[in-house]
């Protein structure tokens, strides 16, 4: 899908990646540029290392820096030997008409928008005629798409047939895909391929140095933990191209870049969907053309998929009048995941929550009890929670688990174990905060919440003021900017969070 909110500036968009010898400056003539032998030898040695390190267990909390320098040291020194093979640019506008003649070629109905820039957005898709809501505006047909099912019937399906990995990972077959058909200047997708951003807002493309305006928040850990994963992938399946010869005839074998890959990663994990199967039977991954432009705003899921036509269709979420910029929901995701997985941030996110990661000590002499107990109600003694943003801040989920977590020896033998144990619906009770297991456990559970928000909040470096000043800002890197609208939020999901605390322990009940 497209990318960008009012306040998170898209993606670059001044150039797309174009196959090798196909750009306007070169002829298929020109040789293709190739690494010496000895720079193969580097590159093979430095993505040994890499796999190596990638590949050990990632540790948690302030230690998840540890690897970090080593392999962000390997990825660019791969990157500088590699550069020899990066594909020309061109700019993107100018590819645009090329890529609509391809949709009506192939029945699309285009009329009802037009692709256009929008500040502080980049590209979107503008109304042409005035768009009344449930009005259907766009059909993309399936074989526009390029999915996983395409992936398996082309030159790569002899590699996704051996390879355990590409089977159960469809989202990295989707990306090899791309990248193979990218590399292909006589590909059916070329001129949608072409049409794609040659670079990313995503945390992925940013530096060590921009990842720290991302300290405080859980968001930082989540973005160095994708970048070390992408790491590991890009040496594993250069090691597989190398070896396999299932791959001697596949253009990416010799062009497998890490930018490359990166690309290709960024690529299908900001527009991918899910599609129903040919047969109906299941469901597939892939990339819509043209439908992935629309740009984010709240609201509710306007697409579906007519099986008759086998096609995707979008629907007006509300009247959007002529000229204006037609807007789809993305889903209910957290600000932390819109920029991690799709490179923007936005403040008016009335789905945006924090990520609480919270667990039982296995010393805790209760440990088996209040594991027995979070059992039934289909909890693990460690596990991630969320504070959200609005109103209610604590879902059912963390109050059952934060009540369990404080619950005394008396209480979970006496009421919650053995013959005493109640049954299903009444353990759902739990969950429920016009209910209390007693005062003591419930004073317990605000007291707990509290003081963790309030550790959590201060953990951010700043102020509030200044994260608000930030995002608001027209100077400075992207990432900065980004990385302020996103801890605002989040600031103030924590101090929602004890204020909440503070009143419901007011309300406890006398038992």
């Amino acid at each position: 899908m497209g990318r960008k909110n009012k306040k998170a500036p898209k993606a670059s968009s001044s150039a797309t990646s174009q196959p090798q010898g196909t750009s306007s400056n070169t002829t298929l003539n020109t040789p293709a540029p190739e690494l010496s032998k000895s720079a193969k030898r580097d590159a093979a040695e430095l993505i040994t290392s890499l796999l190596e390190i990638c590949s050990k267990p990632p540790e948690s909390g302030p230690k998840e820096w540890e690897d970090y320098p080593e392999i962000v040291g390997l990825v660019e020194k791969i990157r500088t030997i590699q550069t020899v093979l990066a594909p020309p640019e061109k700019n993107r506008a100018d590819l645009f008409p090329g890529f609509v003649k391809w949709l009506t070629d192939h029945g699309v109905d285009t009329s009802s928008v037009e692709i256009s820039e929008f500040p502080q957005f980049g590209y979107g898709l503008k109304a042409t005629r005035d768009i009344k809501e449930n009005d259907k505006f766009l059909q993309i047909p399936r074989k526009l798409m390029l999915t996983v099912d395409s992936a398996k019937k082309s030159s790569l399906g002899s590699l996704i047939a051996e390879d355990k990995i590409l089977q159960v990972m469809p989202n990295v077959t989707l990306a090899l895909h791309l990248l193979n058909e990218k590399l292909n200047p006589e590909s059916f997708w070329k001129p949608y391929i072409d049409i794609l951003p040659s670079k990313y807002s995503l945390p992925l493309y940013w530096s060590s140095e921009h990842l720290q305006y991302l300290k405080g928040s859980p968001v930082q850990g989540d973005a160095i933990n994708q970048y070390r994963n992408i790491a590991r992938q890009y040496a594993y399946f250069y090691r597989l191209l190398q070896k396999n010869p299932a791959a001697n005839n596949l253009l990416l074998k010799d062009n497998f870049t890490y930018d490359n890959y990166r690309w290709a990663v960024a690529s299908v994990m900001t527009r991918q969907n899910q599609i129903p199967g040919k047969d109906g039977s299941r469901a597939t991954l892939g990339l819509i053309p043209l439908w992935d432009m629309c740009n984010h705003t709240n609201g509710i899921f306007t697409s579906d998929y007519n099986s008759e036509q086998d096609a995707c269709e979008c629907f007006a979420l509300r009247n959007f009048p002529i000229d204006q910029q037609v807007l789809i929901f993305y889903g209910p995701r957290s600000n932390g995941e819109f920029l991690v997985h799709n490179g923007f941030v936005y403040p008016e996110n009335e789905h945006d929550r924090l990520c609480l990661k919270l667990g039982i000590s296995k010393g805790d002499s209760l440990f088996a009890l209040k594991s027995e107990l979070l059992a039934k109600l289909n909890l693990a003694p460690s596990r991630s929670f969320y504070l959200h943003n609005g109103k209610f801040p604590v879902d059912g989920d963390l109050l059952a688990f934060l009540r369990v977590f404080c619950m005394e020896e008396g209480v979970l033998k006496d009421q919650y174990s053995g013959e005493t144990a109640p049954g299903p619906d009444e353990l759902e009770s739990l969950k429920d905060e016009d209910q209390q297991v007693n005062s003591e456990n419930e004073e317990k559970v605000w007291t707990f919440l509290q003081t963790r928000a309030n550790l959590l909040l201060k953990a951010y470096p700043g102020t509030l003021e200044e994260d608000e000043a930030t995002s608001q800002s027209l100077e400075g890197p992207e990432a900065a900017r980004m990385s302020a609208q996103l801890k605002y939020g989040e600031r103030q999901i924590l101090l929602n969070t004890i204020d909440y605390a503070e009143k419901k322990k007011g309300m406890v009940k006398p038992t």
